[in-house]
């Protein structure tokens, strides 16, 4: 019998053969990240080694920096390393948090309504519409925004007197923190709904069954028992969602304005339409100085930043997810 399947199918592979090749596999998925890491950890490092804590904080125009950092390999008076990157770490963190914050609550109230509140052929329509939105490349969201919502910010939203008040600093166009967050949030939004809604419709119907027969209503149901239950993978979602957000390059590239400008809150209302420049756009802008030395070690600086904060939100959401599972296990 064996030998007649042989000859049939080939021969047969058996689970310990299988085993050990998945585990090669596996184990050069894992060297080639690892290998990743040193190698933007070790090209990066001159900077950082320059720089010190003052690499992370404030100081002078960061595009006069690289300017000056790539120019330097020209001079032959001696390589410049002088960098502080406070002015696209904050950047970052208000185009990223903000529309991680909005989106998270969006895809929250999204997801609720597809599981329990939307018809059937409702949620059938919209399920497969909200994986396409969260597959569509982000230069396609760039794009939209540089005809659609720059336009609109620029013309409609931003007044005379607010483009004259910043004239002398910066200029107001509507490429703005605004405009990146709104398109960031469109972004990650259908990203987190197709894990939110996967999450909702796994928890154990006698869960949900047993409160509604109690005479609890199916908002209170849905949100006391579901999303409470489905946290392990909001936060998986969520952690996802940063991470799309701190690396995306392009889209923000062509949104959110080509000055490494800080936004300032006390600026008031004004502050949502002054440019900015997170980190990883930055790497796009200045890819042609990778041919001087202290320009290369700059831009893998930033890169191993941006790894570094990955790895620290992936590692925050495993942890929160631990905690999660052991407080639901009980």
């Amino acid at each position: 019998m064996e030998e007649e399947f042989q000859s049939q199918y080939g021969p047969r592979w058996s689970d310990q053969r299988v085993g050990r090749l998945l585990g090669a596999l596996v184990c050069a998925v894992v060297a080639l990240l690892l290998a990743l890491i040193v190698v933007v950890f070790i090209q990066g490092w001159p900077s950082f080694a320059h720089n010190g804590l003052a690499w992370f904080g404030p100081g002078g125009n960061v595009d006069e920096q690289l300017n000056v950092i790539s120019q330097s390999a020209e001079t032959g008076a001696g390589y410049v390393y002088t960098f502080h990157a406070w002015p696209l770490i904050w950047s970052t963190i208000l185009i990223a948090g903000g529309s991680v914050i909005l989106s998270l609550g969006a895809a929250l109230f999204i997801s609720v309504f597809l599981v329990e509140f939307a018809p059937t052929w409702m949620a059938r329509i919209l399920a497969p519409v909200v994986r396409f939105l969260a597959s569509v490349p982000s230069v396609i969201y760039g794009l939209l925004g540089v005809l659609v919502l720059v336009p609109f910010i620029g013309n409609h939203l931003i007044s005379e007197s607010q483009k004259a008040s910043v004239a002398g600093v910066i200029s107001l166009t509507g490429y703005s923190l605004m405009a990146a967050v709104v398109v960031l949030t469109i972004m990650v939004a259908p990203l987190m709904v197709s894990i939110f809604t996967d999450a909702l419709s796994s928890v154990k119907p006698g869960w949900l069954e047993g409160s509604l027969a109690l005479g609890v209503n199916r908002w209170r149901t849905i949100w006391k028992i579901g999303v409470r239950a489905a946290r392990p993978a909001i936060v998986a979602g969520t952690v996802l969602a940063c991470a799309r957000a701190i690396g995306e390059s392009v889209m923000l590239a062509m949104l959110s304005g080509s000055t490494a400008f800080a936004p300032n809150p006390i600026d008031g209302l004004i502050f949502v339409f002054e440019p900015s420049r997170p980190l990883a756009p930055t790497i796009v802008k200045s890819s042609d100085q990778l041919s001087s030395p202290p320009a290369k070690a700059t831009l893998f600086a930033i890169a191993a930043f941006l790894l570094f904060s990955a790895a620290i939100f992936s590692l925050t959401g495993w942890a929160a997810r631990r905690s999660m599972n052991k407080y639901l296990a009980r």
